[in-house]
């Protein structure tokens, strides 16, 4: 592989971008029209459209579509091009974008995580970095509100969660209108065609689009991307063309003098319009989204140099031919193509709108998958299309059922008016979350002053808050739909993290002590069997009450103990070699051990190699580096009788200071091993003792947990436990089947917790 593929497979990475070649760039900047794009450059299909439905249409002259496409290009200029392209992407997550990653910023540099299990020794993960520039007082007393107010943190989780859930609705409602919008054009050629045939050809590309997703990201994006670059020319040929045959004096209408004009004319019919306007910049936010797919750099050289110009030369063009073509405002785009290059425009749109959706069905995958990995959405199936680049993932539960919340939109509406309206509210509801993200990031994660972060608050925040307060105006008339979404979405997300967040509190409430079982021992005839077990704990520390329900009631546990905690941590990916971090609990000869391992909300958590081979290289590793903490361990056994007496947990928390991470493969351990018994130097006792005892098998041993609510809990936290919480765990995936834990050795241990 040469390293132009290498960087390009790889390309996700900053450290990699800094020596990617330009062929690479340029590659992935193509790769990225496919993907990141498609949204974004069909918007001319009904941008005009639906900004002169409603009472506008009694407004139609020269002065007003001035005004109109004034709004376009200043709105598509400042957040498009300013507010994205020059500042948002800047704040990626070591290479990831979206809302989850402005947030998981926040969270690692202001302590706000929602993540339980978080330590110390995380924050020295080198993608944990947050060293640099040194603290202000406006971040420390920004950081302090927030730690001395557990309200507005919350608050500011809802706020993401929103931001989150419009920008899911934003997967159903792209398709629709998109595809709705193209096909609907045949019918200035074919009159005779009904409108239900039109749905019907919609649907079936809807179909056909989500069938697709299987094959991947990578796959998709070369497909498509000829697609979507051939549209842009088509488009901005076409602009050209109208401008210089209609109206060579539209330029005029970039003066924001117009847009001035524009409001003062129509009144309240010109301000409930920009609910179409802002359907100019569906998409943007998209940009942000994929970002993990491609990289900063390639993604702003694309939009730069190919998708601004093109699509500004689009939407002047049509501006050009309306002013001379008042009567055909409503079906402007394909009005305005030269008879000679109809059909071959039309197939062109259609496929542009079908890639299109794709933009907001990635995004969309990469959303739940951050969602899963931070307890926010319940866990689901995961497939990550390629094995070099991790952010191209597929999710087959939430593409069939994005494909039939879209096929139900298109059905039930079939009026692409209502879906822009629909369409405007969650595309600007997602970009004001994302602006209040940005200023809080500003002063937290840049330690710029207070009043830079409040100028960007003020002059894109007052703008996009227009835009919402104009779609506001039109929830009855299809903007319920994205309220509707996002209302399911965020009491979905909501109550599952409430659920798993009350079910960690219980396990740490409910902690056992070892001595205490050990002290049982002897009364309930306990003993050890051979082999290795492997108990599945939500707890980095303590011993997890499940293993005290389990052996009370089977009293035998193995030779090995071995407490796997398995969690997430608020980076995008960890490196393999900081995956396992591994500790021993209590003494030496109680032979127990406790293996951390760490995941980032983008890394795929079901392992492809084999785990058990995996850690049990990793704890001999450790007992064979442990030489310290082996004198000590020695030093407080030789104490008399306190170790009989002392609390494990005290052990548990002196050994944390002595975890071992796994740096070195197995097949390295099997080498040491070999050698060891070919003359080299030999193994431990307690080494040998532990790889005889993988010999003898391993065994996986789950909880099983089930929550109920307490009797004395209100109507609502009773619906939410034991209806919902109680439903969405007993149909999304199983922790064994995450954790890909084979059935024969799995033992799972049922258990009820209040809360």
């Amino acid at each position: 592989m040469n390293p132009s593929e290498e960087f390009l497979e790889q390309g996700i990475s900053q450290q990699n971008l800094r020596k990617a070649s330009c062929m690479t760039v340029a590659t992935l900047a193509y790769q990225s029209l496919g993907v990141v794009y498609g949204d974004l450059s069909t918007s001319p299909l009904y941008v005009y459209k639906t900004t002169f439905s409603g009472k506008l249409s009694l407004h139609e002259n020269d002065e007003e579509i001035y005004g109109v496409f004034s709004f376009i290009f200043w709105t598509f200029t400042l957040i498009a091009l300013f507010k994205y392209t020059l500042i948002v992407m800047s704040a990626d997550d070591n290479g990831e974008g979206g809302t989850f990653a402005l947030y998981s910023l926040l969270c690692r540099h202001a302590r706000l995580s929602i993540l339980p299990n978080q330590q110390a020794t995380d924050e020295k993960l080198s993608a944990y970095a947050t060293h640099g520039s040194v603290e202000t007082w406006q971040s420390s007393a920004l950081k302090s509100f927030f730690e001395k107010h557990p309200r507005f943190r919350t608050g500011l989780f809802i706020l993401v969660l929103l931001g989150t859930c419009m920008a899911i609705g934003d997967g159903v409602l792209t398709p629709t209108i998109s595809v709705l919008s193209a096909v609907s054009g045949v019918r200035l050629k074919i009159t005779a065609l009904h409108e239900n045939y039109v749905v019907l050809i919609s649907c079936v590309i809807i179909v056909g689009l989500f069938s697709l997703q299987h094959h991947g990201t990578n796959r998709v994006a070369f497909m498509f991307a000829p697609i979507v670059t051939a549209w842009l020319l088509c488009i901005s040929s076409i602009g050209i063309y109208n401008i210089f045959r209609w109206n060579p004096h539209i330029f005029h209408a970039l003066s924001p003098v117009y847009m001035l004009k524009f409001l003062k004319r129509t009144g309240i019919e010109g301000w409930i319009s920009l609910g179409g306007v802002v359907l100019s910049i569906t998409g943007v936010e998209t940009m942000f989204a994929d970002l993990g797919h491609f990289s900063s750099l390639s993604i702003r050289v694309a939009f730069s140099f190919l998708v601004y110009p093109c699509l500004v030369l689009a939407y002047m063009g049509e501006a050009a031919f309306l002013s001379k073509h008042h009567e055909d405002i409503q079906r402007s785009f394909y009005k305005a193509i030269p008879e000679a290059v109809f059909w071959p425009v039309f197939i062109v749109a259609t496929f542009a709108a079908v890639v299109g959706s794709q933009a907001v069905i990635s995004a969309t995958f990469s959303i739940i998958s951050q969602c899963c990995a931070l307890n926010c959405f319940p866990f689901v199936k995961i497939i990550h299309t390629s094995s070099k680049i991790y952010g191209q993932i597929y999710i087959p539960e939430v593409n069939w059922i994005l494909m039939c919340l879209c096929l139900a939109v298109t059905i039930g509406l079939r009026d692409t008016n209502m879906m822009g309206h629909a369409y405007g509210l969650a595309v600007t509801t997602v970009m004001f979350v994302t602006t209040c993200l940005m200023a809080l990031v500003m002063i937290i994660v840049w330690k710029q002053r207070i009043a830079i972060a409040v100028a960007f608050l003020v002059i894109f925040g007052s703008m996009e808050l227009l835009y919402i307060s104009a779609s506001v105006y039109k929830i009855p008339e299809g903007g319920w739909i994205p309220l509707a979404l996002s209302f399911i979405f965020m009491a979905i997300m909501y109550i599952w993290n409430y659920g798993t967040t009350k079910k960690h509190e219980f396990d740490v409430e409910n902690k056992v002590s070892m001595n205490r079982i050990v002290c049982l021992g002897p009364s309930l005839g306990m003993v050890r069997v051979p082999g290795i077990g492997l108990i599945y704990t939500n707890l980095v520390s303590g011993v997890p009450a499940v293993f005290g329900h389990f052996v009370t009631n089977l009293p035998a546990f193995h030779q090995v103990l071995v407490f796997v905690c398995v969690k997430s941590i608020q980076v995008p990916y960890i490196s393999e070699k900081d995956r396992l971090m591994i500790s021993r609990v209590g003494p030496k000869e109680y032979c127990m051990f406790r293996c951390i391992v760490r995941y980032g909300y983008k890394d795929p958590q079901q392992e492809n190699y084999d785990f058990e081979n995996r850690l049990v290289s990793g704890i001999v590793q450790f007992v064979e580096a442990e030489e310290d903490t082996t004198l000590k361990t020695t030093f407080i056994s030789s104490c008399g009788r306190e170790v009989g007496n002392m609390d494990i947990e005290k052990f548990d928390a002196q050994n944390q200071d002595h975890s071992f991470t796994n740096s070195k493969s197995s097949d390295i351990l099997e080498t040491k091993i070999w050698k060891g018994h070919e003359g080299g130097a030999p193994l431990k006792d307690e080494s040998l003792h532990i790889l005889r005892a993988k010999e003898s098998g391993v065994a996986f041993i789950l909880g099983h947990s089930y929550a109920k609510a307490k009797k004395s809990s209100s109507i609502v936290k009773k619906f939410a436990i034991n209806v919902v919480y109680s439903f969405l765990s007993k149909n999304c995936r199983e922790p064994d089947v995450v954790l890909n834990v084979p059935h024969t050795s799995l033992l799972e241990v049922g258990m009820i917790y209040h809360v």
